[in-house]
């Protein structure tokens, strides 16, 4: 089958995070089903840009800020458009991760106006918003590429009901997870090390993490406590923080880190945390998971229940103590944090291989492909 699938950015340090990994994902394993993938986005911080990424074939163009203040939302790649305008006729399906943004939505609607079916996937970015430009982008587009899309994928009910409130009912909901590579045994970590990796953005809490860090580091004289990620809007809360007790050095930032890197950095850790509020289904829980390392969520997080029913680390509450008695509990008891380990292994080996979001995808693919061609025989 051929495929276009289309992420908002691609940077050295990872910026974007989850759906840029995701697409890496899926690209890598569909090709080596013998899928014809052609995976495309913006692209900023390079020089020149790579044509592989993490070992992927990618077409990268060049992003330039349309509107100041919007973060990720003012990007727009008029390259990468007139690039998939060429490619949309000789497609089977375009995936498009979309956002509310100007590089992604522009080439929804263009695979819309040519009767290409298109399968959407929103990674949790598309919910009812008081943002000042969802209102417009809504109208303009938003709800129109929503509802005439093949496919559009949620990871849990909660995000199905946040497209339907969004586009109204009657959209083609399907449901897809995350799914990562499971990776071998890893060696026993030579440093503990409780470990954030993620963007320092708001909704992660890098700060409630580093707080933990510091209550907890005095009753774990052995442990290092480190941030991995790079600064989207946290990083002079983090920095007043560690400046006014970083533990004696046990507590630090080290900065972003590319994409393919993070298995590798994950692996190394005792635990993983991410204290995030309203986490869909973060990738570096998963990868962290994958490795055997035990992780730690919170309750709001699309994992959660997941993690829970596997014993594959703990799920905490949204306040700073349950936090720290979450990790303390996984510091304390080696062999419950291994246990743990082992648990986080089966669940994505059983539940979140990227196997399994292969064949999901190949179904999905194959609905669209087959409902593009009944509306061209009409």
């Amino acid at each position: 089958m051929r495929v276009l699938s289309v992420v908002t950015l691609f940077t050295p340090d990872g910026a974007y995070g989850g759906p840029t990994r995701v697409a890496l994902n899926q690209a890598a394993a569909l090709r080596a089903a013998g899928h014809d993938v052609r995976l495309a986005g913006g692209a900023s911080g390079y020089d020149p840009l790579p044509d592989r990424v993490d070992d992927v074939a990618v077409d990268l163009f060049g992003v330039r800020r349309l509107l100041p203040g919007t973060g990720f939302a003012g990007l727009t790649s008029p390259g990468l458009r007139r690039w998939a305008r060429r490619l949309l006729p000789g497609v089977d399906v375009v995936h498009v991760h979309l956002a509310r943004d100007l590089v992604t939505l522009p080439v929804a609607l263009d695979a819309r106006r040519a009767g290409v079916p298109y399968v959407l996937q929103t990674h949790g970015m598309i919910d009812p918003s008081d943002h000042p430009l969802a209102r417009p982008l809504d109208a303009l587009a938003t709800r129109r590429v929503l509802r005439d899309a093949a496919a559009v994928t949620h990871l849990t009910t909660d995000e199905a009901e946040r497209l339907t409130a969004v586009a109204g009912p009657g959209l083609r909901l399907v449901e897809l997870v995350n799914g990562v590579p499971v990776q071998p045994p890893r060696p026993t970590p030579g440093t503990r090390e409780v470990l954030y990796l993620a963007r320092l953005a708001p909704r992660k809490r890098p700060a409630l993490f580093v707080s933990a860090a510091q209550r907890l580091a005095a009753t774990h004289p052995d442990v290092r406590f480190t941030l991995v990620g790079p600064d989207e809007g946290e990083g002079d809360a983090v920095r007043a923080l560690l400046a006014r007790d970083d533990a004696d050095g046990r507590i630090t930032w080290e900065g972003p880190l590319p994409l393919d890197r993070t298995a590798a950095r994950v692996a190394r850790a005792a635990v993983s945390v991410l204290p995030s509020v309203d986490e869909p289904f973060p990738m570096s829980v998963i990868e962290a998971m994958s490795a055997g390392v035990p992780v730690v969520v919170t309750d709001t997080c699309g994992l959660a229940g997941r993690i829970r029913r596997a014993g594959a680390g703990e799920v905490a509450g949204p306040d700073e103590q349950s936090l720290v008695d979450a990790v303390d509990r996984l510091l304390g008891d080696a062999d419950a944090a291994r246990a743990a380990g082992e648990a986080g292994r089966r669940l994505t080996r059983e539940e979140l291989s990227i196997d399994a979001v292969r064949d999901r995808l190949e179904s999905v693919y194959a609905d669209a492909a087959a409902r593009g061609a009944a509306r061209a025989r009409t």
